[in-house]
């Protein structure tokens, strides 16, 4: 951009240097909850229409989400490090700056695209044999995940232009992105998974295609929606170069976010490995701890919104030297995110059988599911407040704090205690893992925030 088109550019300050914190907050963070839980609502659905085609094709989408959670983990962390990047660019009127980030994160969305093309070509198969003896399981999982997988390239365009528009607080531009693309994938899914009408009977493959049906119609909106609404930025790539160092200041703060991420797919693929040693309960025990990631998407997921909308909020004012904006978004978005998660906490305690109710379960699948939910969780009370200090420490440059906390939850405490738990030979035991290693999470998370108030939240100026 020249110098002259900077000074054509608005200068008055963004909304998230001046508006009023709580109803920033919630300007920002209202649609991407509203957003998210749409996205909850999808995956639930899915998962509801294919438990319609046995317990086997139900089971093979709990296997599946460790590889399908690992892409949307790579796609978020690349894109939480072009967000909070740009964002701090807009806050230091560098706005030339800020597009070329917005460059660099549209191209990494398409090498990351061939990465896991070449994933599903070569690992499919061999990632559900080691993880189930059952073949029919296997063979609904390698049809499902492979469709998801090859054709990506929706996935990781929309969560990065859903970003783009996050980062200059439109956050409302973005949900409709999200919404398209959810709204799209649930019509379709009974349509292509029992043919009706005139679309052909495809079973566990019509799930799948609709799923990438509705990423790559959001990722198309997303991108109209940057080019003609996201004045702030311009993501024309003619002439693009990829820059070493954008790449590397990108995934400084994004890799600790995707290694965050992706220890969720790790803890839950050894979690079915550590059910499958209950024998003739596998299947039952793995197809409950599937039931509840997708029941714990509805709850987390509004929690995520929050966090994605209260990041650039906190990136920008940090950017800007505005101390005391930093501390009231920190304080209200763990406010919100802990009322959000007692409510989750209520509706697992109190109603178990009838969330479970949503996939068609067996009689077994409701002995061993109910209390599943209600020991699992335990961990929402504290929860929230871990969610919104990660990504606080992400937002403020101290990405590492994130990682060191969710490798520590998941791979230290958690999938150890779940082994040493499940050798007493009850699998109920093997739940009480999930609120053990919260309580570590949670106190490593306030030992960190402490020390980060000390050391950089302490010496932003306060420019208001």
């Amino acid at each position: 951009m020249t110098a002259v088109a900077e000074k054509t550019l608005v200068r008055e300050e963004n909304k998230m240097g001046v508006m009023p914190v709580g109803r920033l907050v919630l300007s920002m963070s209202l649609p991407m909850m509203a957003s998210m839980l749409v996205q909850s609502l999808y995956n639930i659905v899915d998962s509801f229409f294919v438990a319609q085609l046995d317990k086997n094709a139900f089971t093979a989408l709990s296997l599946a989400f460790p590889l399908q959670n690992l892409m949307i983990a790579v796609g978020v962390g690349t894109a939480v490090g072009v967000n909070a990047n740009l964002s701090r660019s807009l806050g230091e009127k560098k706005f030339e700056l800020a597009n070329k980030y917005a460059k660099t994160g549209l191209f990494l969305s398409g090498v990351c695209t061939l990465v896991f093309m070449l994933v599903a070509v070569l690992f499919t198969r061999l990632y559900f044999n080691i993880q189930t003896d059952v073949k029919a399981t296997a063979d609904y999982g390698c049809t499902y995940m492979f469709i998801v997988t090859f054709v990506c390239i929706g996935l990781f365009v929309q969560v990065m232009t859903e970003r783009l528009l996050q980062s200059t607080g439109k956050t409302l531009l973005s949900m409709f992105t999200q919404g398209l693309g959810a709204i799209l994938n649930i019509i379709l899914d009974p349509l292509l998974i029992f043919g009706i009408g005139p679309f052909p009977k495809l079973g566990i493959a019509g799930a799948a295609i609709a799923t990438v049906m509705g990423q790559c119609a959001a990722a198309a909106l997303g991108i109209y929606l940057n080019v003609s609404r996201n004045k702030e930025i311009n993501i024309n790539m003619r002439g693009f170069k990829p820059q070493k160092a954008l790449v590397g200041k990108i995934y400084s703060i994004g890799v600790p976010s995707i290694i965050m991420a992706s220890i969720t797919s790790v803890m839950t693929f050894m979690l079915n490995l550590i059910l499958s040693r209950f024998d003739e309960l596998t299947d039952t025990l793995q197809s409950a701890l599937g039931a509840y990631f997708k029941l714990q998407s509805f709850i987390f997921m509004p929690v995520f919104g929050l966090n994605n909308g209260t990041v650039p909020i906190i990136s920008y004012n940090y950017g800007a030297g505005k101390r005391t904006r930093v501390i009231k978004t920190i304080k209200l978005s763990a406010l919100f995110a802990t009322i959000i998660m007692l409510i989750g906490l209520a509706l697992m305690q109190l109603i178990p059988s009838v969330m479970l109710g949503i996939f068609k379960p067996d009689a077994q699948l409701l002995k061993y599911g109910v209390p599943a939910l209600r020991i699992i969780s335990l961990s929402f009370i504290f929860a929230g407040m871990s969610i919104v200090f990660s990504s606080s420490f992400q937002s403020l440059g101290k990405p590492l704090n994130s990682m060191m906390v969710s490798i520590a939850r998941q791979l230290v405490i958690l999938v150890p205690t779940a082994f040493l738990l499940s050798l007493t030979g009850k699998a109920d035991m093997v739940w009480w893992s999930f609120p053990i290693a919260e309580i570590f999470s949670f106190a490593a998370c306030c030992f960190f925030m402490a020390r980060l108030n000390k050391n950089v939240i302490s010496r932003i100026p306060d420019n208001i």
